[in-house]
């Protein structure tokens, strides 16, 4: 499939059915819309990007070890397992390493990078390590511990697959 040539025929297709809802008869009205129009002002132009490799960051195991995660990290967050294998140890992007610091200090963040590059993790790792570093220090846990807001039921839906797939169940913790 040839994306340039469907972005153009997705592109004509929205200028036919925007243009459909009126008739301009103004004659420089219709002249500075198709000019608007060609000058391809009603939609962004492409966006081309290669995924960029990330600064790797610790693994989850050497946080554990720097008492900065919860033990029962180590055994969560780990990558290719399987029921009958508890898989390697997850390697984390710089950023994600910076962003679970930050949150584990108590303070706010915003962490802003391309998709694909972890952010939901950067997120999920200080939430379940809070839920379990409270759980040790006895207190139950009841209730509702996080509330994470996706713009998108299919981002929603995505990241409860990716959290699923690393073998978290959000409701079990």
């Amino acid at each position: 499939m040839d994306v340039f040539a469907f972005r153009q025929r997705l592109i004509a297709d929205y200028e036919r059915f925007s243009r459909s809802f009126s008739r301009i008869r103004a004659d420089d009205i219709a002249q500075f819309l198709d000019a608007a129009y060609h000058a391809e002002q009603f939609w962004p132009a492409p966006l081309v990007q290669l995924n960029p490799n990330f600064v790797p960051g610790s693994t989850i195991e050497d946080l554990v070890d720097a008492r900065l995660l919860h033990e029962e990290c180590r055994k969560i967050f780990r990558t290719d397992k399987t029921p009958q294998n508890l898989g390697k140890a997850m390697r984390l992007h710089k950023h994600q390493e910076e962003a679970i610091r930050v949150a584990q200090q108590g303070e706010s963040y915003v962490l802003t990078t391309g998709t694909g590059s972890g952010k939901s993790l950067a997120y999920f790792i200080p939430i379940i390590h809070d839920v379990l570093r409270r759980r040790r220090q006895g207190d139950p846990c009841k209730g509702i511990s996080a509330i994470v807001i996706y713009p998108m039921n299919a981002l929603c839906n995505s990241q409860l697959d990716e959290l699923d797939r690393i073998g978290i169940c959000i409701f079990c913790l």
